[in-house]
């Protein structure tokens, strides 16, 4: 049967892995032109090219229609794909639905630790996502759906399953502590504010070394400029003392022979 869960499925939280897309929404799937038309038979391989047509995520719209990211959604729960292969969906940083629709499907059904090991990576994403709901359209980003993934209970129009809160993995040491980029940067601008003062002091010191022989030699300098005016001025007014002397020492008789007779 085209509803049925694919032989050999293993069961997520004890049931069956459709069952964890509540009831009413799984029959309006169903029931969708979507779903009949696009996703019978579809395998993992041939599901990537209509991942890569989806233009919003979301759980049903309008007449609680469901969308085709729900569709498909529901048809990764009956398929169950490897576990490898869902890890390159999350890695194909290129195609952000197809991105969005692992995250939901890792979320739904991996184990707590896996969750958040393979989500926490895409809270750096920040690209634009569109969203649609009962009230239309609106407009999300990837990392806030991811947050939404590890912190709300329900994400598009779904209950998702218990998830074991961080901290208490932490505590059993099952994973380690969250590595957060706002405290990455705030380490590398303390580093950089910290080698900015050691260069300040380095610089700082150079020239404190540097000054005493700048001011000996500029007194050396203007001592040398003073004492050469002194000398000179002295020389100066030594010739001017030797020339006075000279004209004053004329002698009597000169004076009286250039007297007219």
């Amino acid at each position: 049967m085209a509803n049925t869960t694919v032989s050999g499925a293993k069961a997520i939280h004890g049931q069956n892995p459709q069952y964890l897309v509540e009831t009413v929404i799984r029959n309006r799937i169903y029931e969708s032109n979507y779903w009949k038309e696009h996703c019978f038979a579809l395998t993992a391989e041939s599901l990537i090219d209509k991942a890569l047509e989806l233009k919003w995520i979301g759980g049903v719209y309008g007449n609680q229609r469901p969308t085709e990211f729900m569709c498909l959604l529901l048809k990764l729960l009956q398929i169950q794909p490897e576990k490898e292969i869902l890890i390159e969906y999350l890695r194909a940083e290129e195609f952000k639905y197809l991105r969005a629709l692992a995250a939901i499907y890792i979320r739904m059904t991996f184990r707590a630790v896996e969750v958040y090991e393979l989500l926490e990576p895409l809270l750096k994403d920040y690209r634009k996502l569109r969203l649609r709901n009962m009230a239309g359209y609106t407009l999300t980003f990837i990392d806030e759906y991811v947050d939404s993934l590890l912190t709300e209970e329900r994400v598009c129009d779904i209950i998702m399953p218990r998830l074991i809160k961080r901290q208490v993995l932490e505590e059993n040491n099952d994973i380690g502590p969250r590595k957060s980029r706002l405290l990455d940067a705030l380490e590398g601008r303390s580093d950089d504010e910290s080698n900015r003062s050691r260069s300040r002091s380095r610089s700082r010191s150079k020239s404190l070394v540097r000054s005493p022989t700048s001011r000996s030699s500029s007194l050396n300098e203007g001592s040398r400029y003073i004492s050469r005016s002194r000398s000179r001025s002295r020389s100066r007014s030594g010739s001017v003392t030797s020339f006075r002397s000279r004209s004053r020492s004329i002698s009597p008789d000169r004076m009286e022979t250039d007297l007219p007779t």
